[in-house]
C-alpha cells in the first residue's frame, strides 16, 4: 500500500468504534452577515496555551464550512447537561419549542446553556479528508464552574457520574507542574 492508498475500513465501523470514545458535545456557531449559524459537534480541542488556540473540525458537505469561511470567526458552546434539546436542535432536528437558545458573546451567537463558550477567529483551516479543520485563536471566553457538561458516548447522551468526595480526584498543581506521565 502506498502512501496515498487508504485502507479499506468500513465507514460506519470506524465510525461506531470512533464512538466509544466519551466525548463532550458542542454547538459550533457562526454569524456570516445578518445570520446565525449552528451545529452540533464532538469534534472540538484545545490546541495551544501560549497563544490560545481552540479547534472544530467540519464535514466538506455541511453548510457550516461556508458560512465559517465566509465570517472568518466562530464560537464554540460546550453544552451542559440536561442541554440536549438544544443538541438535537443544532443536529438537523429542529424543535418548535426550542424559542431562544442562543444570546450573543463577543460578537458571535453562543448557546445559553453551557459550561464554557469559546469566541475565535480563523488562524488557519486544513483539510483533512472529508473534513476541513479550523484552528481558532480564542478572542474571548468565558466558564462557569459549577456547570456539568452534556456527555456523548456510543450514539447516546449521558452524565458524569459523580464520585463521593475526594474519589479520584486529581490535584491540579500535578497537573500543572510537570508530573505528567
Amino acid at each position: 500500500m502506498t502512501k496515498t492508498e487508504a485502507p479499506r475500513i468500513d465507514a460506519i465501523a470506524f465510525r461506531n468504534a470512533c464512538g466509544a470514545f466519551g466525548t463532550g458535545v458542542t454547538l459550533i456557531t457562526t454569524r456570516a452577515g445578518n445570520v446565525e449559524h449552528g451545529m452540533t459537534a464532538n469534534a472540538f480541542m484545545s490546541i495551544s496555551l501560549d497563544p490560545p488556540l481552540i479547534a472544530v473540525s467540519v464535514a466538506r458537505s455541511a453548510r457550516m464550512l461556508g458560512y465559517i469561511e465566509s465570517a472568518g470567526r466562530f464560537a464554540v458552546s460546550i453544552l451542559s447537561a440536561g442541554s440536549e434539546a438544544t443538541a438535537m436542535h443544532f443536529a438537523g432536528r429542529p424543535d418548535p419549542a426550542l424559542t431562544d437558545p442562543l444570546h450573543e458573546f463577543d460578537g458571535m451567537p453562543v448557546a445559553r446553556q453551557a459550561c464554557a463558550v469559546f469566541a475565535a477567529r480563523v488562524d488557519q483551516q486544513i483539510t483533512a479528508g472529508d473534513h476541513v479543520i479550523f484552528i481558532g485563536l480564542v478572542t474571548a471566553m468565558t466558564c462557569e464552574a459549577a456547570a456539568e457538561p452534556l456527555i456523548f458516548h456510543r450514539g447516546r447522551f449521558g452524565q458524569l457520574h459523580r464520585e463521593p468526595a475526594g474519589a479520584g480526584t486529581l490535584d491540579p498543581e500535578a497537573l500543572w507542574g510537570g508530573s505528567h506521565w
